[in-house]
């Protein structure tokens, strides 16, 4: 389902997150909008909680009532950020029948570039995954005076985004992560079987002695090498000196891979919350 285009009135509701992806949806709470006695001058970033992780591919509505029931046991407005339209129209239409069944104020609206305070320099914004625009939008809140930031992504693929100086987004690179690899040799190849796992475990020491190991071996430090040198890339092509915002769920391979590098695991999530001052004006 499409959710309507008018903006739902956030005064008095619980603010709700979805960051919908590939293989998870990850839901939050916004406890901190981040606004300080300043206003939008003194902004930092929000506190979201509550954290609640579905299966993209097939929740159970049963668990996502609970969640609800113990985020917002009132009135509600959830801000969904998708990049996989089938699994949110299914998370939309849950919400919207628990909303029906149960009496309860429940409103909901998909997320679009245009609702994030973020300047995005590339040809077709709109075709920018709403995921990387949140993260760029969220990092350019917290970058320091002067520098920009490259932000690595840690999801079903894999991305390294830039940031500018001025808080631009810039675009960026896109790799299968782990999990895709391994799908695209087991189903591309006769003989190679499917490897598990893969995205929580540090590579196993060359030379791998076993198929698995191989396999292993190649994803893990393959993908350890393609990040840092998209890192380096990035470093060479921004004009200034950038820290580098590593988030996604299986940031431990690359960690190491990427000395100094700050660790934001709900950045994306921070990001999205950012939109709620464009998407619940009246």
């Amino acid at each position: 389902m499409t959710t309507p285009n008018k903006a739902p009135v956030c005064l008095g509701d619980a603010v709700l997150l979805a960051d919908v992806g590939n293989s998870r949806i990850k839901l939050a709470v916004v406890s901190d909008e981040g606004i300080d006695a300043a206003g939008v001058a003194g902004r930092r970033l929000p506190t979201v909680t509550q954290r609640l992780d579905l299966d993209s591919h097939g929740f159970r509505p049963d668990n996502l009532e609970n969640w609800l029931n113990q985020a917002a046991p009132t009135t509600a407005v959830v801000l969904v950020a998708s990049v996989h339209d089938a699994a949110a129209a299914r998370l939309e239409a849950a919400i919207t029948e628990l909303s029906a069944t149960r009496h309860r104020s429940l409103k909901q609206r998909r997320i679009v570039h245009g609702d994030l305070p973020l300047e995005i320099m590339v040809a077709e914004p709109h075709r920018v995954g709403i995921d990387r625009l949140a993260a760029a939008a969220a990092a350019g809140l917290v970058r320091r005076p002067g520098r920009g930031v490259i932000i690595v992504d840690c999801g079903t693929a894999a991305t390294v985004d830039l940031v500018s100086a001025s808080g631009a987004f810039l675009g960026g690179a896109i790799l299968p992560g782990p999990a895709l690899m391994a799908r695209a040799l087991a189903e591309g190849t006769s003989l190679l079987p499917a490897v598990a796992a893969l995205e929580q475990e540090t590579p196993p020491v060359m030379p791998g002695r076993s198929t698995q190991d191989a396999i292993a071996a190649g994803i893990g430090w393959g993908i350890r090498g393609a990040i840092a040198r998209l890192v380096e890339e990035a470093r060479a092509s921004i004009g200034v000196e950038a820290d580098v915002i590593l988030t996604g769920g299986w940031r431990g391979v690359v960690r190491d891979a990427l000395p100094g590098a700050i660790e934001m695991p709900e950045l994306v999530l921070t990001g999205i919350a950012l939109a709620a001052d464009r998407a619940c004006s009246p």
